[in-house]
């Protein structure tokens, strides 16, 4: 997200671009001339040929599914998806729910414009972004961390407490990023002015956790004991091999603090929650007040500048120093994967190191063979990379023993080939290439981005959100890159101003270091259609087949951002919402009985009260405020179908 930022390119490096490989495995599969019914008609054919990952119970529930029509709403007309209000399809409604600045719990303060920073610690943040929702049992008040969610494919409807109006359908946590807010939208004013203008933008930023619980027909957060705010000044901890390493080691022993730039994140089948650090170098300058600032090669290959995205955070607050000689390092603090308990507030939260440092969009994680788990994860700036950790162990095993299964295993790079195949790269200190280079593992975890650039990995058009279908097969989006060129028929992604979706399935079960790969969706070949879209981003597949494509860019035909559903099967595609003019679609997550959606609304107007006033009245004074929908189906059905 945060486009502008996205954009910039931080990698040197003359590994194969993409767009080279594209073409030539475009000639070989015919994919991107047929657009998204050829590439939803070879979904078909991949899936045969990765059937050996399937149990005769899949096969069954498989036929079964290809009988029903995945979607089969009324979708949202070209002519009615733009201007300052949500819409949404007929056969929906939503909810407004936790904007920007409402109280955490009942009796919290009150939203006032602009906020000081003791009454943003205690109030939903800015910049909505993604979020999951843990049900909580009432009769238990929490649910079984082993067993609330089936990752082992076992069970049809994957979630524990899944029968409509069950209790966790009605009653949970809400944990949600705050990504990014200007200081124009947080303050009101372009740069901060004190220490005390700092604070309420550092406040603004971070993760919510709430409790919310659906009253008399309307979700409601609630008073909790496990309600809070995580922001960049509260204490956190580290682990994994990077723990402890003397690149996380300031002069002055400052001890560990804060995430930010919080974007997509991730679950785990253990119920804990998943946040994803992305543009971090963003908050941090150089005042040059003792001495003048000249960037490292690794602090230039995570795009560090002398003012960052101009949030001045550093003139007020040393940390945010790069030209302060007691805070150098604390950069290398940020980049990293953060792990909360959503049910105990008393937890810190934990950077897991071993997932590797670098710009985080978000995380799928999913359970392969021998229960271990896989992370997939992309890397969000134009020709950076897609990673992929295995734990060591199954991780009930590594649970029992004590152990994080998010500490010990292998992290991996991709490398995309002609042929359609694909090879995983492990990072890892044991490889020649990276020993001649790094001192150890913990400085290859750190400086992920040039141990992949030495083992070649393919540059990407800014991978973003992945996800996992029920299938096996892996799915992330990428953004866009209109850099791309060489541009003819058969390469309509040369430039790729409108992005794609990509897909694969790896081999031995998610935890082999082969790949197989392809094409499923190119955005250009949706223009001039009624399903029109641009820039895909958030992502997420159900467990019957439905793709949920949201997006962060120029949209065609003056429409504003937008979530649509793509039937995986047939290739059909419907527009079930759109926003508010200048904001981004992201965030999503569902009840157990996936009857109610929780998606959002981030920077409506782009923080600009002339063009929304969103969620407020049109009056062209209020500022507008990031938002969550609830979204429901009238006949109280499946979201998406």
């Amino acid at each position: 997200m945060n486009d502008d930022h996205d954009n910039e390119i931080c990698n040197k490096t003359n590994n194969r671009p993409f767009s080279q490989i594209l073409e030539s495995s475009a000639s070989r599969r015919k994919v991107l001339a047929g657009g998204l019914s050829l590439a939803a008609t070879s979904f078909f054919a991949s899936s045969s040929v990765f059937a050996d990952d399937w149990g005769d119970d899949d096969r069954e529930k498989s036929r079964h599914r290809k009988k029903r029509k995945l979607i089969d709403f009324r979708p949202v007309a070209i002519e009615d998806g733009s201007g300052p209000w949500p819409t949404i399809s007929a056969d929906y409604e939503y909810q407004m729910l936790i904007p920007w600045g409402d109280p955490l719990e009942p009796g919290g303060p009150a939203f006032s414009y602009p906020p000081n920073a003791a009454d943003q610690t205690k109030q939903i943040g800015i910049g909505h972004d993604g979020m999951w929702y843990f049900p909580i049992d009432e009769r238990r008040r929490r649910f079984d961390r082993d067993d609330w969610y089936d990752w082992d494919g076992d069970d049809d409807d994957w979630f524990y407490l899944h029968r409509r109006g069950g209790r966790g359908n009605r009653h949970g946590m809400l944990v949600i990023n705050h990504e990014f807010g200007t200081n124009t939208h947080v303050l009101g004013k372009r740069d901060p002015e004190s220490l005390d203008d700092v604070r309420v933008s550092q406040h603004a930023h971070g993760v919510s956790v709430v409790e919310i619980r659906k009253i008399r027909g309307k979700w409601r957060t609630v008073k909790s004991d496990n309600a809070r705010r995580i922001h960049v000044n509260t204490p956190v901890a580290f682990s994994g091999p990077a723990a402890g390493h003397p690149l996380l080691q300031t002069a002055n022993g400052n001890v560990p603090l804060g995430t930010v730039n919080n974007c997509s994140n991730g679950h785990t089948p253990w119920g804990t929650y998943l946040t994803c650090e992305e543009n971090f170098n963003g908050y941090f300058g150089a005042s040059n007040r003792d001495n003048a600032w000249t960037p490292t090669p690794a602090q230039q290959r995570y795009g560090f500048s002398e003012t960052g995205f101009n949030y001045g955070w550093y003139n007020y607050d040393r940390r945010f120093d790069l030209s302060d000689p007691d805070y150098a390092n604390e950069e290398n603090r940020f980049g990293w994967v953060v792990e909360i308990d959503p049910m105990d507030a008393t937890q810190k939260p934990v950077k897991r190191t071993a997932l590797g440092r670098f710009k985080h969009e978000g995380v799928a994680l999913t359970i392969g063979r021998g229960k271990r788990a896989v992370a997939y994860m992309g890397d969000d700036q134009r020709f950076d990379y897609i990673y992929k950790f295995v734990s060591a162990d199954n991780y009930r095993k590594m649970l029992r023993r004590g152990e994080s299964p998010l500490d010990h295993g292998q992290l991996y790079v991709a490398r995309f080939n002609d042929d359609g195949s694909g090879d995983w790269l492990e990072l890892t200190i044991d490889n020649p290439a990276l020993a001649d280079v790094f001192s150890d593992q913990g400085e290859v975890l750190t400086y992920a981005r040039m141990a992949a650039d030495i083992l070649g990995a393919t540059p990407m058009d800014r991978p973003e959100w992945t996800t996992v279908a029920p299938n096996g097969d892996v799915y992330c989006t990428l953004t866009n890159n209109s850099r791309r060129t060489e541009a003819d028929a058969a390469n309509p992604l040369a430039p790729n101003a409108d992005g794609h979706i990509i897909r694969w399935h790896d081999s031995d079960r998610h935890i082999g270091t082969r790949f197989d790969w392809e094409i499923f969706l190119i955005s250009q070949d949706t223009h001039g259609t009624e399903d029109t879209f641009s820039d895909p981003d958030g992502l997420w597949a159900d467990p019957d087949g439905r793709l949920f494509i949201q997006t962060d860019g120029g949209q065609k035909d003056g429409l504003n951002n937008q979530m649509l559903v793509a039937d995986t099967r047939t290739g059909e595609l419907r527009r079930l919402f759109t926003g508010v003019t200048g904001d981004e679609i992201t965030g999503i997550t569902v009840t157990p009985d996936r009857r109610t959606m929780f998606i959002n609304t981030q920077h409506p107007g782009n923080g600009d009260p002339s063009l929304t006033n969103f969620p407020a009245p049109l009056d062209g004074v209020t500022v507008p405020r990031d938002t969550t929908f609830v979204i429901t189906k009238k006949d109280g059905g499946i979201i998406g179908s």
